[in-house]
């Protein structure tokens, strides 16, 4: 019997096409709510950026790709990236013109690419934001992710400049800035089952994403979206529909968990 199911939230929870919640998506969820089947919801989004999903009743958010996991408000783990990390990157990007976002609890950016098409075209795909967001007013913040907005060529004088960093690609004008500290969804949902006491044998997690292959691999039963990465898909233990297509409610009427 699963006991928990982990959901990504763009092109995931949220339609693949607009961004927005399909009906039968929150009906589906206030169903495992119902039954008391633990609903988590695991993103790459910033935790401030997940107040839909706390209104539907869910309490329990992995957010910045694992590096802030809290539930019921309470901070269960956080990775924090080195003060020196997050001075020394955002004085390179504004020395070369780049945008870069901090995920703290809530989400900035250094005032960067405001006027850069590519910049606001990744805002509205990867986290659905039309506006350009606020500045970074301290560093001296708790940073949990950092995002630095370049394309391959753009990136390579950071990669030169920052060997000990890693940097993963998750848009074609994105990517994360990462310190050596594991911060991953698969990782994340580790602590959160230890938190509850569950077995991952019971749990199932739904993605569509490059970085929610580690999570669908490690749960009992990992679903991916029709909609999603090629790769996702081909490792997951099933596919079920798009996202704007009731894919969640459809997958969990399948498997018999509503």
């Amino acid at each position: 019997m699963y006991k928990v199911v982990f959901f990504d939230v763009d092109g995931t929870l949220l339609s693949e096409m607009d961004r927005s919640l399909p009906l039968s998506t929150k009906e589906a969820v206030e169903k495992l709510i119902e039954k008391n089947i633990k609903v988590v919801v695991a993103t790459g989004r910033p935790y401030n950026l997940c107040e839909e999903f706390k209104a539907m009743g869910i309490d329990t958010f992995i957010s910045a790709n694992g590096a802030l996991i809290k539930c019921n408000d309470n901070i269960i783990h956080k990775s924090v990236l080195s003060r020196k990390t997050v001075r020394d990157i955002s004085s390179f990007a504004e020395l070369n013109g780049h945008g870069l976002s901090y995920f703290t609890e809530l989400f900035a950016m250094n005032g960067l690419g405001g006027d850069d098409e590519r910049v606001m075209k990744a805002l509205k795909e990867t986290l659905s934001l039309t506006q350009y967001p606020n500045k970074m007013n301290s560093l001296s913040e708790d940073v949990y992710c950092l995002c630095l907005y370049a394309d391959e060529r753009e990136a390579e004088k950071f990669f030169i400049r920052f060997p000990a960093l890693r940097f993963e690609r998750f848009h074609g004008y994105v990517m994360n800035v990462l310190e050596e500290t594991e911060v991953s969804k698969s990782t994340a949902i580790k602590k959160v089952l230890d938190y509850l006491n569950i077995c991952k044998s019971e749990a199932v997690a739904f993605g569509d994403g490059g970085n929610d292959i580690d999570m669908l691999e490690y749960v009992g039963l990992g679903i991916a979206m029709e909609n999603g990465d090629e790769r996702l898909k081909q490792k997951a233990d099933y596919v079920t529909k798009k996202a704007s297509e009731g894919g969640i409610s459809y997958a969990l009427k399948k498997f018999g968990i509503i």
